[in-house]
């Protein structure tokens, strides 16, 4: 597929902002220039500190730890290894997204347009999509022309290959800077203050440890840069009666209710950006569905 594209090389080195996700200094690339699919998929990255080599063969560039390992395996908790089903990607933009407006989510649209009123200070920069899902967002990001390259980074390597799949049906973004990412976004593998805006879409209810993700993510972002998110907020049907401010203390204790995702009030959010380095925090709330925005001094 990619040799039917007509690829357009965009030879601006700010966009080269690979970093290498065991040591983080930059990767040497090999190949066309440009961010685009096509131009990303045609080269080859390497690590000139531990020699670590990275590629795209998979439609996508894998930038993890694990990438290119033979014999050590590693799995996630539970709520990241669902969405490396085939299955989950497969229906994430075709029924299970949709569901989320039952939460008070305005939907697509509208979602994508309130992001866009926060990155306004940052319009013309570089945007990572982070835990893309199937690039429900990240599409629009890079359609809109609003942004030098957009990087959908997910851990799901089939959420990656069905974004790929929605591009090549879509048709016009493929020749547009947009490249996908296959890293943990516990480690980023972007250098110290490379990135413009960082977008997380219903996601750090997923993460591992949203404390050392959103430490990442506070690293990556330069001065002025601007993170946004959306998530649901704790409540009583999503997390029992740890959705009462007097009894969160005792989750350490007792566990999690939802074995497969944390919630949050929007203290806790808040308390998250600000300890992790992120300031001008704001928010939007509607029912248990929440955007809110920090960003780096």
């Amino acid at each position: 597929d990619f040799q039917e594209i007509k690829t357009e090389l965009n030879d601006t080195p700010k966009t080269e902002v690979f970093a290498c996700p065991v040591c983080y200094e930059p990767l040497i690339r090999k190949g066309p220039p440009g961010m685009n699919l096509p131009a990303i998929y045609r080269s080859g990255f390497k690590c000139s500190k531990c020699n670590k080599s990275f590629t795209s063969k998979d439609v996508f560039l894998d930038l993890t730890v694990t990438s290119g390992m033979k014999e050590y395996s590693e799995l996630k908790p539970a709520r990241t290894e669902l969405f490396r089903s085939p299955l989950v990607s497969f229906l994430y933009e075709r029924g299970w997204r949709q569901n989320f407006n039952r939460s008070g989510f305005p939907g697509r649209d509208e979602e994508f347009q309130m992001a866009q009123d926060y990155f306004k200070p940052v319009a013309g920069g570089i945007l990572v999509d982070v835990s893309c899902g199937s690039g429900l967002f990240s599409r629009k990001f890079a359609s809109s022309g609003a942004y030098s390259a957009v990087i959908a980074l997910d851990f799901s390597e089939n959420m990656l290959r069905q974004c790929y799949d929605y591009i090549r049906q879509e048709e016009t973004p493929m020749n547009t800077n947009l490249a996908l990412v296959r890293a943990d976004i516990s480690r980023l593998p972007f250098a110290s203050c490379s990135i413009d805006a960082i977008h997380a879409g219903a996601a750090i209810h997923c993460w591992p440890s949203p404390s050392n993700a959103i430490a990442e993510i506070s690293r990556v972002l330069k001065p002025g840069g601007v993170f946004v998110a959306t998530t649901f907020l704790s409540t009583p049907t999503n997390s029992g009666p740890f959705s009462i401010d007097a009894l969160r203390p005792l989750r350490q204790i007792v566990g999690p209710v939802n074995s497969s995702y944390n919630f949050f009030t929007e203290g806790e959010l808040k308390d998250l950006c600000i300890s992790c380095g992120l300031v001008n925090y704001s928010s939007k709330v509607q029912r248990s569905f929440i955007m809110f925005s920090g960003q780096k001094p």
